[in-house]
């Protein structure tokens, strides 16, 4: 091969690696493609009922899109979407999503200083022993960051988190663990919940 050859080969290859640098090989294909159109770019989606994915729990995102693949299991909005998603994706991508959303920068949440942020607060560090509720700390962590399995819930859109927990409530999403803290759940003790944890 010429000089001249073996030069331009050089200089291809260089330009491949540039490449794939500029393209972020941490960012899965799936992610650009399919995700963002609904959760947004890194994650941090504006839809107020879709949630934000940026700095969630990767243990907890990949059990809840494993979750998926069972539509009875799930939120009727999220069946409808979702499953026709996970149902594509090998568990190989499916950590490569959670993992690459996981290390993004969350959503802080910035409760105002209202009488229900303040109940929501109260009730998320101390639960209500009186009805056998835990404290939601106790699971998704002293800040709402999330914990293992138990997913990070500060920051959240609020209309997603007011959802999340009635569907929970009513048993219209599977959680044994939720039903049990949830199914004595007044409007009111939710509401607080979204005041303190939410960020839209």
């Amino acid at each position: 091969m010429s000089r001249i050859g073996i030069a331009a080969l050089a200089a291809a290859a260089g330009f491949v690696a540039t490449f794939a640098c500029a393209q972020s090989p941490a960012e899965p294909a799936v992610v650009m493609n399919t995700c963002e159109s609904c959760h947004g770019r890194d994650g941090n989606g504006t839809q107020p009922n879709i949630p934000r994915l940026n700095g969630q729990r990767a243990q907890y995102m990949v059990t809840r899109l494993k979750d998926f693949l069972d539509p009875g299991r799930q939120d009727p909005h999220a069946t409808s979407v979702m499953w026709n998603v996970v149902q594509t994706v090998d568990d190989d991508t499916l950590k490569s999503v959670a993992d690459y959303y996981s290390g993004l920068k969350p959503m802080a949440a910035s409760p105002p200083a209202t009488a229900l942020a303040v109940r929501g607060r109260a009730f998320f560090l101390k639960g209500n022993p009186a009805e056998h509720v835990q404290a939601c700390q106790s699971c998704h962590g002293a800040n709402g960051e999330g914990a293992g399995a138990a997913p990070r819930i500060a920051g959240q859109h609020g209309e997603y988190l007011r959802n999340q927990l009635e569907w929970l409530r009513l048993a219209l999403r599977a959680s044994e663990t939720m039903h049990a803290n949830t199914n004595n759940l007044t409007d009111d003790q939710i509401n607080a919940l979204v005041a303190y944890l939410a960020k839209d």
